[in-house]
């Protein structure tokens, strides 16, 4: 038996008690977490997720979540998916840019492969 500090691990594996995912369907980086107004959250929450809350009041990538808590992605993933699961947040995929197509463009690339 050793009295060595088993450091930072034991706190992720109790902070995701144990999981490597989250559960629920599966979000990447660039995915917008948002906080669902209303309702009081649960009392039992811990400081990361208040802090995610807190955070996210405003539409806030998953990336910047997990740079915000410096905590591994993994880690953040569950802790979203569990706040997700308490409809505490909801995590969008980013909407793309409106893509405006020019015709003049495809008007010179059809007359570019004619001409060839």
């Amino acid at each position: 038996m050793t009295d060595e500090d088993p450091g930072p691990l034991i706190r992720l594996f109790g902070l995701t008690r144990g999981r490597a995912r989250p559960q629920g369907e599966m979000f990447d980086l660039v995915a917008i977490v948002t906080t669902v107004l209303g309702g009081r959250p649960p009392h039992d929450l811990l400081p990361e997720h208040h802090t995610v809350l807190a955070l996210c009041r405003r539409p806030t990538p998953v990336a910047d979540v997990a740079a915000h808590l410096a905590l591994p992605v993994n880690v953040t993933r569950v802790i979203l998916g569990d706040l997700r699961r308490e409809g505490l947040v909801t995590i969008e995929r980013p909407r793309p840019v409106a893509q405006t197509i020019d015709v003049r463009i495809y008007k010179e690339v059809l007359d570019g492969l004619r001409s060839l």
